[in-house]
């Protein structure tokens, strides 16, 4: 592809070719790059009380009971509590009072195994 020697001439030419290769190297690294798995955030960080008052939208006087008695999964480092933000999650999936339905069809059955239907009265 090169030639052995090259002449002020045939710089235009080559130069073209160059960005034309740089190009085509950019649109294959940008589809790898697409194709690749995006990164995932590292949810084990220990958070601040202030930090899960915040996540939560909660008080500190709220946020020490429920500590207390509430079970919220807090680590005691000295005088300060942290808390694992996946930890913190795992917490709130199991606070749920119900599962989430996977569909509407199993939220119609699920409502229609709930109500009670009368029983039907027999005319003697």
């Amino acid at each position: 592809m090169l030639k052995e020697t090259l002449t002020f001439n045939d710089l235009p030419e080559m130069v073209a070719k160059l960005c034309e290769r740089i190009e085509s190297l950019e649109n294959v690294l940008k589809d790898n790059l697409a194709k690749q798995a995006p990164v995932k955030e590292n949810l084990h960080v220990p958070m601040t009380v202030e930090e899960v008052c915040s996540y939560l939208g909660i008080s500190k006087s709220s946020f020490y009971y429920k500590a207390k008695h509430g079970g919220i999964p807090t680590i005691k480092q000295g005088k300060h509590l942290f808390v694992y933000r996946d930890e913190l999650d795992k917490w709130l999936e199991t606070g749920r009072k119900g599962q989430v339905p996977l569909s509407i069809e199993e939220e119609h059955e699920r409502m229609l195994a709930a109500t009670r239907h009368k029983a039907n009265s027999m005319n003697l």
